[in-house]
């Protein structure tokens, strides 16, 4: 039951309607027997809508696109991770007891969550790891891989901005054209090739994939894409695109909380939903 005692979690973004993320965070809540509600905030103006947060008591905020790098410069205080990967997905809300001002504070488990759902399945240091993109995902979770001593491999469709995020990263870049050449154990796709309506398009020739041991696609809608079939039918471990949505998720729940969520309760809840399309 929501009351007057209900603990303010949200969503910012535009569009937010699509997103999973209430789902699992609700569950979390209910589960915990905790007081608590986590709901979707479609946001134009990012500076009115982080007054707006301060000012209506929320507690803790995800932040997806297109908001993700623009909302550092609102911020009180930024984590050294994200200010270092330039993006913000998770807001902590406090009110300092000096002066009673509601800071707030940002931070990333976007790299955190990729991260995990890898290492699940692969010895991230001293894998060498090809991913597909150069979007705000593909810097979350290269940095992340990098700093676990893993050799990244950049490709992007648009080579300037694959150069610009491999060269920030001190990485290789690879245009799709030459992928046949690349050495690497792991596949990780960033890129939205493959999310529904377009569900058969496929991010790279598939008769690529037998060079790969494992694949992992963070499109989760369907949530075995094209690439995951046609990687599984060469032999390929497949991570899916809800791993990563967990884990970061799972985070984000311990930063508002200090509480370790059930991981697997929260994928449940996710898959169930899916499920019921």
């Amino acid at each position: 039951m929501i009351d007057g005692q209900t603990l303010l979690y949200g969503i910012i973004g535009n569009p937010v309607h699509h997103s999973l993320s209430p789902v699992m965070h609700n569950r979390a809540f209910a589960a915990l027997d905790m007081n608590g509600v986590y709901v979707p905030m479609p946001v134009t103006d990012l500076a009115v809508a982080v007054q707006g947060l301060r000012a209506l008591g929320f507690r803790g905020v995800s932040v997806t696109v297109p908001h993700k790098e623009a909302i550092i410069s609102l911020l009180d205080e930024v984590d050294p991770v994200a200010q270092r990967i330039g993006a913000v997905n998770t807001l902590l809300i406090r009110e300092r007891p000096s002066d009673g001002k509601r800071v707030i504070r940002g931070f990333n488990t976007d790299w955190l969550g990729a991260n995990l759902a890898l290492a699940d399945k692969v010895r991230l240091e001293e894998s060498r790891v090809l991913i597909l993109g150069a979007g705000g995902a593909a810097k979350a979770i290269a940095f992340g891989l990098v700093e676990a001593g893993a050799t990244v491999i950049l490709s992007n469709r648009t080579v300037s901005r694959g150069m610009e995020l491999a060269d920030w990263l001190g990485c290789t870049f690879v245009p799709l054209t030459g992928l046949a050449s690349v050495e690497a154990e792991v596949l990780v796709n960033t890129t939205t090739v493959g999310m529904e309506p377009h569900s058969e398009d496929i991010p790279l020739d598939p008769g690529l994939l037998h060079r790969f041991t494992t694949v992992m696609d963070i499109v989760y809608a369907p949530l075995q894409t094209r690439l995951l079939r046609e990687a599984a039918a060469c032999g390929c471990t497949v991570i899916d695109g809800l791993a990563m949505l967990v884990y970061q998720g799972a985070a984000q729940f311990r930063i508002w909380t200090g509480i370790r969520p059930d991981i697997q309760l929260m994928r449940r809840a996710l898959e169930e939903r899916l499920a019921s399309g």
